[in-house]
């Protein structure tokens, strides 16, 4: 079971994740989207597409651009829509 936690909440936590390049994606079902708040950032990467970002917001505190996901990842990346992963001082654990 993986588990995302951040100031003491759990932002996610599943036994079905995808593995990419040493990151944990959580299934949107998995995610407690009450703890994310839309960013205008994107980043692009030669074969997963372009990446858009959520800031973790848990009890008044912001961590910008601490969670990501791909929208429409390109083909060698399909495993990963409609997942979100996490960094920044985000806790993974697997």
């Amino acid at each position: 079971m993986a588990k995302a936690t951040w100031a003491g909440k759990t932002l996610a936590e599943s036994d079905a994740t995808v593995v990419v390049e040493g990151n944990q994606y959580f299934p949107l079902d998995a995610v407690k989207k009450e703890f994310l708040k839309s960013s205008s950032y994107t980043t692009e990467c030669p074969w997963k597409g372009t990446a858009h970002y959520y800031h973790v917001s848990v009890g008044g505190m912001q961590n910008d651009n601490a969670a990501w996901y791909y929208p429409a990842p390109n083909p060698a990346a399909v495993a990963i829509k409609d997942h979100v992963a996490f960094w920044k001082g985000v806790l993974v654990e697997a």
